[in-house]
């Protein structure tokens, strides 16, 4: 089983969308029995370095329009499928499958972690500049999603792998602890 990300197969031009597909053909190519399983925007993301001061201050930050619909996905999900997986070979050799469990915009997210962290979180376009000073392969991946996006089918993910026990966005958020983003809590929390 290789782990790639959904749509590398689609010449996205992004540097690290490319580089996992390449690998894809190589294992392609060496003709060993293999899946590739090609998970979406981890829902963790808005728990990283990238993201988490922002939340801090009260804002989400993400260089997509605040209405711009992004597929989600949680690192449990993605492990459960991938048991899923492992435990029935037969059932996925040879496959690519891009897995996704929830599309919801960057104002709809906000408005979720609020909700979920009982603090205002407010949607805040990141300029793409800033991004591009950062990380160009992650300024391309966002100018990516803006124009094309992950085309990761939940539905049929949903109906033929519920075994999975698919987690929308809202769901993931209300199992977080978001005591994180209170810098007292988080002394608290570290001590």
């Amino acid at each position: 089983m290789y782990a790639s990300v959904a749509n590398a197969d689609q010449q996205t031009g992004i540097p690290h969308f490319d580089s996992k597909y390449e690998i894809e053909k190589h294992i392609q190519l060496l003709g060993i029995p293999h899946t590739v399983v090609a998970p979406v925007y981890f829902s963790e993301n808005l728990l990283t370095l990238w993201t988490l001061p922002g939340l801090i201050q009260g804002t989400l930050a993400i260089p997509l329009p605040p209405d711009r619909p992004l597929q989600q996905i949680s690192v449990q999900d993605i492990s459960a499928f991938v048991a899923l997986v492992l435990e029935n070979p037969d059932r996925f050799m040879g496959k690519r499958i891009d897995v996704a469990s929830d599309e919801l915009t960057g104002k709809r997210a906000a408005e979720i972690v609020s909700a979920a962290s009982g603090r205002q979180i407010d949607y805040v376009q990141q300029p793409i500049a800033e991004v591009y000073k950062m990380s160009p392969d992650a300024a391309k991946m966002s100018e990516w999603f803006d124009a094309v996006g992950y085309s990761a089918d939940i539905e049929t993910l949903r109906r033929d792998y519920p075994e999975t026990g698919w987690h929308t966005f809202q769901e993931w958020a209300e199992a977080q602890d978001w005591s994180i983003l209170n810098p007292e809590g988080a002394k608290t929390n570290a001590a």
